[in-house]
């Protein structure tokens, strides 16, 4: 989506798709590492714990592999002149812009690499292992793909607004495992006071929408997986992507790839766990980012009726 058949080949794409995920994942481990210098601001200088050291470290090769792919959008040219907006890319759109710079663009696509890859592959993990947990949900989840898609086609992205019950279910998958479980830092422009509590002007405010959306003072049996509530819950206490001005710009996409890409794994197969394992363990790892403590393993069993739709 973001430089289209720029890389050429399905081996090069996937060399660079295990270069960013690798990346990604060590850098939102160092956004959620505890820094001593964010409590005594005077020792930032001296990086005692050799994390912007390490954070230079990544955004250089990640800065490399960007250099290299504006490199070869370049050299291709715009065959390119002929080439029709509807076809053009997102870089290309970035690279003919002004007045965005090199940097910009960098930085716009770094933005999106490490916003939108991390927390919707996490999600959709999340959707799976709890699922796999109430087995009653995948078979409710796969009649409504069976009834809206059917068993000798592929899921489309046209599908997607008749998904009901699956939009539920990742409604409900994003309110017990938050992407973000603090959200993104805000920092107050002038001082002001909420619920009684005194801000101060420059602090830095960080929200638990995971406490939040656990509470059980707004929410009945809060740590049930229960998709069917938002059948009729009020949304007032859920936003698992911010809220207001800072909303997560990205929320458009990540609500329709995660919706896209678990009806595909939903519809396209059956699941099972691995021999000997009889419970799944949903326990979370805590940061910046929320992860399972435990990498999800299952095994895939085909149930469409055409083989030739797997190819």
């Amino acid at each position: 989506m973001l430089w289209g058949g720029t890389l050429e080949g399905e081996e090069e794409r996937s060399a660079v798709g295990k270069m960013f995920r690798h990346l990604v994942g060590e850098i939102t481990e160092l956004l959620g590492r505890p820094n001593v210098s964010d409590f005594f601001p005077a020792l930032s200088r001296f990086d005692l714990q050799g994390i912007v050291r390490e954070m230079r470290v990544l955004l250089e090769r990640f800065d490399g592999i960007f250099a290299r792919i504006i490199e070869m959008k370049r050299e291709k040219g715009l065959k390119d002149e002929k080439k029709v907006e509807e076809k053009m890319d997102f870089l290309d759109y970035m690279l003919i812009k002004e007045p965005f710079t090199i940097n910009h663009v960098k930085a716009l696509l770094m933005d999106m690499v490490v916003g939108g890859t991390d927390t919707s592959s996490n999600t959709i993990e999340f959707a799976m292992a709890e699922m796999m947990s109430k087995p009653e949900t995948i078979k409710q989840a796969q009649e409504e793909l069976d009834k809206v898609v059917g068993k000798d086609n592929v899921v489309e992205e046209s599908h997607l607004p008749n998904l009901h019950y699956l939009n539920m279910v990742i409604k409900e998958v994003l309110r017990l495992h938050p992407a973000l479980p603090l959200l993104v830092p805000h920092c107050p422009s002038s001082s002001c006071s909420i619920g009684g509590f005194a801000v101060p002007k420059g602090s830095r405010v960080f929200i638990n929408v995971w406490a939040i959306h656990r509470d059980e003072t707004m929410w009945k049996d809060p740590l049930e997986f229960k998709p069917e509530r938002w059948s009729y819950v009020s949304e007032f206490s859920y936003f698992p992507f911010g809220s207001g001005r800072r909303i997560c710009a990205g929320i458009s996409m990540a609500e329709r790839m995660v919706l896209y890409s678990l009806a595909s794994l939903l519809h396209s197969f059956d699941w099972k766990m691995p021999q000997g394992i009889t419970k799944m363990d949903l326990s979370e790892k805590f940061g910046i980012v929320l992860k399972k403590a435990k990498p999800l393993v299952l095994m895939p069993v085909p149930r469409l009726s055409n083989p030739e739709l797997y190819s």
